[in-house]
C-alpha cells in the first residue's frame, strides 16, 4: 500500500500587526480547527481545509496516511520561535519515524514569517527535504495569499494554491495536491518547474475572484491546464509581510521546461497587463455609513460594510471601534457589527446578565494609532457560551468556540463580542448571540473578502471602509523596511527603494 506522511502548519503573518502567534493560539486555532495530533488529524472531514480534502482523496486512492500535526492559528504579526520550532519538529520528527513512505503531502499558508526567520514554510520544507532524501516526492498545497520565495518552489515538487477568495476552496486544492501526488506516483516522473515573482504589491481587498480582474485571470489560468501543464498557479500574495519575497507570484508545473516557462509568462503578462485594475473606491467610515444609511432607505436587504483594516483574518485584533462609532454618530438604525474581540467586556456582560445595562471601555485595547476604548453604556440582550456550527462557504461547518460571547446594544446598533478572535465571515457569527443578519438595514463585518461568501447572497449592496486597523486598505500606507528594490508597493505606485542601515539589514524578529 502506497503511504503517505501528512501534516498542516498555517499561518498568514503581518508584520506590523500588534500580536504574536504563540503555541496556544495553535492550540485553540482561532477561525481554524484546533490542533490536531497523530490519529486525531485524519478526523479533520468534511471541512473546508485542504488536509481535509487531501485525506478524502487519500481514501479513494487506498494510500495509507501517516498524520503527524495539523494546526493553524488566526492572522497576526510573527510566530513565536517557541512555537514554530515546537510544531515545526512535530512534523519533521513525526515524517522521520514514519517508516517508508512513498510521499509528504503538506498543507501550509506560505505567508508565514517568524520571531527568527523571514520565510517560514521555506524552512519547513528544507528541514523535511533533509529527512526524506531528493527523490521522495513532496506535494503542498497553498493558500491564495501566499508569499512563495525561491526556497519553497526548490524543495517542493509542487506548490499548489487556492484559486478562490472568499476561499471556498481550500478542501479542493488539498483534492487538487493528491490528484498531483498521483500523478508523480503514477508516471515516475519529475516536472519542470517555472516561478514567477511580480513587481507590484495587490491590496487584499482587490484580491477577490468574483471579480474582475482576478476572476478573468483565474479563469484563463483553469484553461491553460493541461496534460503538458498539470498545475499552475497565480498566488496575488500577502502585503503586508515586510521581507524581501513579500507579493505576488506565478508557479507552473510542465513536461518540459519550455512547457512550465510559457504557461507562467502568459499568467505573468495577464496579471500585469491589470496592474491598473487592481484597484477601487474605499469609503472612510462617517461617509461610509451615511451612504450606507442613504441606500438602506430603498433596499430590501442589507447593505453590507467590510471594515477592511481590522479584518483578523489579515492580522487585525479584531478590536477597534472606528465603525461602531460611526455608526452610533450617525445615527444608523437596524445596524450589527462584529466581532469585537474584548474578553474582558464579554466577561462582564456576563457578570451583568441579560438585560442589564453595563458601563464599559469595550474594544481598542490592541493600541493601534487613532483608536482607543469605546467608553459607554451597554444593554445586554443576549449571552452565549460561543460553541455553534458555522455552515456557510467559507467555514464550510467548522465547528467555532469564540468563548463566553454576547450581544451588546446602544442605541439600536448591535455588537457581538466574544472572549476569542475569529473573522467575521457566516451569518452564524451574528446568529449565535441573537442577531438575525437578514433582518439588519446595515452590517459591519470585520472581514475584506471572506465575509462575501455567505453575505453576497443577502445583501443590496457591498461596500468598503477603512477604519483604524491594522492591514490598511492602501498598501503603500505601510511602513516598509526589506521588501526587495524596485517592486512597487500599491498598483501603479512608487518603487520600493531601501534604506541601508544597521536596523533594516538584519532580520526579522
Amino acid at each position: 500500500m502506497t503511504r503517505i506522511a501528512i501534516g498542516g502548519f498555517l499561518h498568514e503573518t503581518n508584520t506590523f500587526a500588534p500580536t504574536k502567534a504563540t503555541y496556544d493560539d495553535f492550540v485553540h486555532g482561532g477561525g481554524w480547527p484546533r490542533m490536531a495530533v497523530g490519529a486525531e488529524v485524519l478526523r479533520l472531514r468534511n471541512i473546508n481545509v485542504g488536509i481535509s480534502g487531501f485525506i478524502d482523496a487519500a481514501d479513494a486512492q487506498g494510500w495509507e496516511l501517516v498524520p503527524t500535526i495539523s494546526c493553524g492559528a488566526s492572522p497576526c504579526a510573527h510566530v513565536t520561535e517557541d512555537a514554530f520550532e515546537r510544531i515545526a519538529r512535530m512534523i519533521v520528527d513525526g515524517i522521520a519515524g514514519a517508516g517508508n513512505l512513498d510521499a509528504v503531502y503538506l498543507d501550509l499558508h506560505g505567508a508565514m514569517v517568524t520571531e527568527h526567520l523571514d520565510d517560514g514554510e521555506g524552512e519547513i520544507l528544507a528541514r523535511v527535504r533533509r529527512v526524506i532524501g531528493k527523490e521522495l516526492p513532496l506535494v503542498v498545497s497553498l493558500d491564495l495569499h501566499a508569499n512563495v520565495t525561491p526556497a519553497m518552489v526548490e524543495h517542493a515538487d509542487a506548490l499548489i494554491a487556492y484559486r478562490t477568495y472568499p476561499h471556498v476552496d481550500m478542501a479542493e486544492t488539498g483534492r487538487a495536491a493528491a490528484r498531483h501526488l498521483a500523478l508523480l506516483l503514477g508516471s515516475k516522473q519529475r516536472f519542470a518547474k517555472a516561478f514567477r515573482q511580480l513587481p507590484f504589491l495587490i491590496p487584499i481587498s482587490w484580491q477577490c475572484t468574483s471579480d474582475e480582474p482576478c476572476k478573468g485571470i483565474y479563469r484563463r489560468l483553469a484553461g491553460l491546464e493541461s496534460d503538458k501543464v498539470p498545475t499552475l498557479s497565480f498566488a496575488p500574495g500577502f502585503p503586508a509581510a515586510d521581507f524581501p519575497d513579500c507579493g505576488p507570484s506565478v508557479f507552473a508545473y510542465g513536461r518540459t521546461q519550455a512547457d512550465a516557462d510559457a504557461a507562467a509568462d502568459q499568467i505573468a503578462a495577464m496579471v500585469v497587463g491589470h496592474e491598473k485594475d487592481f484597484d477601487g473606491r474605499i469609503y472612510g467610515p462617517d461617509d461610509g455609513v451615511r451612504t450606507a444609511m442613504q441606500w438602506a432607505r430603498t433596499a430590501g436587504k442589507p447593505i453590507v460594510i467590510a471594515d477592511t483594516q481590522d479584518n483578523p483574518g489579515a492580522g487585525g485584533d479584531s478590536d477597534t471601534t472606528g465603525m461602531l462609532r460611526a455608526l452610533v454618530r450617525n445615527g444608523a438604525t437596524r445596524a450589527a457589527t462584529g466581532v469585537i474581540w474584548d474578553p474582558q467586556s464579554a466577561e462582564a456582560a456576563h457578570a451583568a446578565g441579560e438585560g442589564a445595562t453595563v458601563r464599559l471601555a469595550l474594544g481598542g485595547k490592541s493600541g493601534i494609532p487613532g483608536d482607543a476604548p469605546y467608553e459607554e453604556s451597554f444593554v445586554v440582550e443576549k449571552l452565549s457560551d460561543g460553541k455553534f456550527i458555522a455552515p456557510g462557504p467559507y467555514y464550510g461547518g467548522r465547528k467555532m468556540k469564540m468563548g463566553p460571547s454576547a450581544c451588546l446594544r446602544i442605541g439600536d446598533v448591535r455588537v457581538v463580542v466574544s472572549s476569542h478572535k475569529a473573522q467575521l465571515a457566516d451569518q452564524a457569527m451574528y446568529r449565535f448571540v441573537g442577531i438575525e443578519p437578514t433582518q439588519q438595514s446595515i452590517l459591519v463585518n470585520k472581514s475584506s473578502v471572506h465575509f462575501r461568501a455567505d453575505f453576497e447572497p443577502i445583501a443590496e449592496r457591498l461596500m468598503i471602509c477603512a477604519a483604524p486597523g491594522a492591514m490598511p486598505a492602501d498598501t503603500a500606507a505601510l511602513p516598509w523596511t526589506r521588501l526587495r528594490p524596485g517592486i512597487r508597493v500599491k498598483p501603479n505606485g512608487p518603487a520600493f527603494t531601501p534604506v541601508l542601515s544597521r536596523s533594516t539589514s538584519r532580520a526579522i524578529g
